[in-house]
C-alpha cells in the first residue's frame, strides 16, 4: 500500500511540474493596459517586452465616439500613418484579435493626429514553444519579441507557480503521511 502511495505521489508532482511547462497558454493581451487605447496611454512602453505569440489575444479598449483603429498592411504606412488603404477598421469600442499567425501586424489610431502622437501598435507574433527572441528597437519603431513586462490575463506564470505549488504540497504530504 505505502509503494502504491508513493508512486502515486512521484507521479502526481512529475506531472503538476511538467503541465505548467508543457500546456501552450493562450494570453489575452489588453492594448495598454487599464487606461486602454487612448492618445495619452504609452502604446510603446505597454509593448515594450511584450511577447505575443501564435494563438493569444489582443484586445483593444476605446472610446467609439472618439477614436477607431485600422489594421495596416505595412510599415511604411504604421511609420507615416497612413490609413487610406487599412486591412481592416475596428470602431465597436472593444474589439478582440486573435493572433492566427506568424508575422508582423500593424495597429494605427484612424485619427491621424493621435497615430503621429504614438498612438500605434507594432505586434511582431511568435510561433508557439519558442524561446524570446532578443529585443530590437529602432526609431520610433519597438519590436516587441520578448517577455511580457506588464500584466496579461492569464499569465503563463501563475499556472508553473502553481503547479510548483501542488507538487510541493502532495511532496510535503507525503513526508507527513510516511512519518518524516
Amino acid at each position: 500500500m505505502e509503494k502504491m502511495l508513493l508512486v502515486w505521489v512521484v507521479i502526481m508532482a512529475a506531472v503538476s511540474c511538467l503541465g505548467g511547462k508543457l500546456a501552450n497558454a493562450q494570453l489575452h493581451h489588453v492594448v495598454g493596459g487599464d487606461r486602454g487605447w487612448e492618445s495619452s496611454t504609452d502604446v510603446a512602453a505597454w509593448s515594450s517586452g511584450r511577447v505575443f505569440r501564435v494563438g493569444d489575444k489582443i484586445w483593444f479598449t476605446y472610446s467609439a465616439a472618439q477614436e477607431s483603429i485600422a489594421e495596416l498592411k505595412s510599415k511604411e504606412e504604421y511609420e507615416s500613418c497612413d490609413v487610406t488603404n487599412p486591412i481592416r477598421m475596428f470602431t465597436d469600442g472593444l474589439n478582440s484579435i486573435l493572433l492566427e499567425g506568424e508575422g508582423i501586424r500593424y495597429f494605427v489610431s484612424s485619427k491621424t493626429d493621435s497615430c503621429k502622437s504614438g498612438l500605434k501598435l507594432h505586434v511582431e507574433v511568435m510561433p508557439q514553444g519558442t524561446p524570446e527572441a532578443q529585443n530590437v528597437t529602432t526609431s520610433n519603431f519597438v519590436s516587441v519579441s520578448t517577455l511580457a513586462a506588464a500584466p496579461t490575463v492569464p499569465t503563463p506564470s501563475g499556472s508553473v507557480h502553481s503547479s510548483y505549488s501542488f507538487a510541493l504540497f502532495l511532496v510535503g504530504f507525503w513526508l507527513c503521511y510516511m512519518g518524516f
